[in-house]
């Protein structure tokens, strides 16, 4: 049998005042540019991940409202396949005095216009991928993930 573990992420897009919501964070000794985004931890669902990121990453509180879509990278031959979830998310409440995630540098909101001029510090191609598909209008329903309760969940 030829199997593998996958590595399951979340993203988010959000939008406020025609910006997007990025993060500048360190990768490899370098800055670059990614949505809110990360690891779903154990027992947790997908917009709770994504929920949660996003706060750790930007000091953000959002709504996720639709899911955007599943996006499966590769980085190069040999490397790990990452799985992401990407949702849409409307943006609640900040807290300023909130410390970002280990790795981060900053939230920055970006124009669309600004994040592609700056296509050389994205993480990965999936930046720009997400954000296409927010831009050209699609949204999927959240209830198209079915999650059956784990023990876990269930208290």
């Amino acid at each position: 049998m030829n199997s593998f573990e996958p590595h399951i992420t979340v993203a988010t897009v959000v939008e406020q005042d025609g910006r997007l919501l990025f993060v500048r964070e360190h990768q490899d000794g370098s800055l670059v540019l990614n949505q809110p985004a990360g690891h779903v931890e154990f027992g947790e669902d997908l917009m709770q991940a994504a929920y949660r990121e996003t706060l750790e990453e930007t000091a953000w509180q959002v709504e996720v409202t639709d899911l955007l879509g599943w996006y499966i990278f590769q980085p190069f031959k040999g490397a790990g396949v990452y799985y992401r979830a990407c949702f849409v998310a409307r943006p609640l409440k900040h807290d300023p005095r909130q410390k970002l995630d280990r790795g981060i540098e900053e939230a920055v909101w970006l124009t669309p216009q600004e994040l592609s001029s700056r296509q050389a510090e994205h993480r990965s191609p999936l930046v720009m991928r997400c954000v296409s598909d927010y831009l050209s209008g699609r949204r999927l329903p959240l209830d198209s993930i079915y999650q059956h309760p784990w023990p876990l969940q269930q208290g």
